[in-house]
């Protein structure tokens, strides 16, 4: 299809749309969706937003309730046999550096994602105390392997402040 004749078929879907360009979402494969859902919602503070099946697959995204005006998603996508777009390219899980963080509102609550992912066997690292732009973390494994930061005092929220402007809410 040529360039032309996509736009002209181009229809779009939403009534609304950012006013400039926005950080939205990080998108993760899947093989099982559904125990990635249950543990995204059993180990962070997500919580499904929208889960279809279409043609090509499952998939869902998880996210924070309580940031409804600027909304950070995580996509999982689950491809039925045959229907994977990127295929035979691997997929591969994120780590052992790369990761999703969250930050923590308290040292303990890092402490007590370490706990309960020690004992479901899926804590990597910590909890720890790192150099101070990392702050006190754990790294944790999802169902797929990719990993996950939990993270108190590092500095983000600050840094942004500092540089950028803004105030604490």
């Amino acid at each position: 299809m040529d360039e032309e004749n996509n736009t002209l078929a181009f229809a779009e879907n939403h009534s609304f749309h950012v006013p400039k360009s926005t950080w939205t979402h990080i998108a993760l494969h899947c093989k099982d969706i559904d125990k990635m859902i249950a543990w995204y919602e059993d180990f962070t503070h997500f919580s499904l937003l929208y889960k279809e099946q279409d043609d090509n697959g499952y998939g869902a995204w998880l996210g924070d309730n309580s940031q409804k005006e600027q909304p950070f998603v995580l996509v999982l996508m689950q491809f039925h046999d045959g229907k994977d777009p990127f295929s035979p390219a691997k997929h591969h899980p994120l780590g052992p550096f790369a990761h999703i963080g969250i930050e923590m509102p308290e040292k303990q609550s890092v402490d007590q994602i370490a706990a309960k992912a020690d004992k479901a066997g899926c804590l990597t690292m910590g909890p720890v105390k790192m150099p101070r732009r990392i702050g006190y973390i754990c790294f944790v494994r999802d169902p797929e392997g990719n990993m996950v930061e939990f993270s108190f005092d590092q500095g983000v929220y600050t840094k942004a402040r500092e540089v950028w402007g803004g105030k604490v809410k």
